[in-house]
């Protein structure tokens, strides 16, 4: 078939409307559990330090009648402290790139004031959740938060080597960085009720157990998510059945745990967390700065500092070195 004689087609023509959506599809990827959940507080200089103690261990107490008093020294409360780290993004867009018609939003800057907002966050998450030390920072270095695995370092599971994956704990003034040098094994159910156990024993309610996607399909593997998982129908044929295929929440013999998703924290590590002892201590919270003109330009920054504070440790646990 051939196009008729005289016929003026699409691209014969000159001047077409463009065709763009006014909208512009972002993915969100916010599961920011420990930004999010932690407890804020307020630290007033670049080194925030705390107090972490523990009760005696019970034992027999009985005391002869009409006897003497003796006494004994008392065990002295422990200080832990981290730094604060500063975190920031910056955005400079030109008078006219305001200015011109865009599709999907008005104001270019206030559109990237809050992209760039979500992405402090995650960067703060990230901080958070990964084997990061702590490091006090000077002229030419930034100071850097100790993460979560870092924080964790009493009622842990590594691997067996030579030498043992580790962490190496707070000594110092600074918390060290978990060394990877274990034999590295799958994630069972018996590894995470040890450190469940652990946790509990020393005080804590691990109530909220935060994995990354790899290990969270793992424990869908656990024996007792395997005895429901298939099709399931509740109301005994009335409705159409759902199909079980992983779990949110796992009930051990030391409580209730929910199962929360980190994207950010590594396939290699599986935290046990006490929200109650979790907190994020914050000496300037998240704020927009306006920055000095320099031109045609719109300048700002959206800057935060602050740190990661396990508030006792051993209220925590942790599974590490898996495969």
């Amino acid at each position: 078939m051939t196009q008729a004689t005289g016929t003026t087609a699409v691209n014969d023509l000159v001047g077409m409307a463009e065709d763009v959506e006014d909208v512009i599809y972002r993915l969100d990827p916010m599961d920011t559990y420990i930004f999010s959940n932690a407890k804020k507080k307020k630290a007033t200089a670049i080194r925030h330090d705390w107090q972490v103690d523990a009760l005696a261990a019970a034992t027999t107490n009985a005391k002869v009648e009409g006897d003497e008093t003796s006494y004994s020294a008392v065990a002295a409360t422990t200080m832990l402290s981290n730094y604060t780290q500063i975190a920031s993004k910056s955005i400079r867009i030109t008078g006219t790139a305001d200015a011109v018609r865009k599709y999907g939003r008005d104001e270019e800057f206030a559109y990237q004031i809050a992209k760039k907002g979500k992405e402090l966050k995650r960067d703060y998450e990230f901080a958070f959740s990964q084997n990061a030390a702590s490091v006090a920072g000077n002229d030419s270095t930034a100071r850097k938060s100790a993460g979560l695995e870092a924080q964790i370092y009493g009622n842990t599971s590594h691997g067996t080597g030579t030498p043992n994956g580790s962490t190496p704990g707070f000594s110092g003034g600074l918390f060290g960085a978990p060394v990877d040098s274990g034999t590295t094994r799958a994630l069972t159910e018996t590894l995470l009720k040890n450190v469940l156990q652990a946790a509990w024993t020393d005080g804590g309610d691990p109530s909220v157990i935060l994995t990354g996607a790899k290990q969270k399909a793992v424990m869908a593997t656990f024996a007792g998510a395997q005895k429901f998982a298939g099709v399931y129908n509740p109301s005994a044929g009335k409705s159409q059945g759902m199909v079980i295929g992983g779990i949110d929440l796992y009930i051990s013999d030391f409580g209730e745990h929910k199962i929360r998703l980190s994207r950010y924290m590594r396939d290699s590590v599986v935290f046990a967390i006490d929200p109650e002892y979790l907190s994020v201590a914050w000496l300037r919270p998240i704020k927009y700065y306006p920055r000095a003109v320099t031109g045609d330009n719109t300048n700002g920054e959206l800057l935060g500092e602050g740190c990661l504070v396990c508030d006792n440790p051993d209220a925590h646990g942790k599974v590490a070195d898996l495969s």
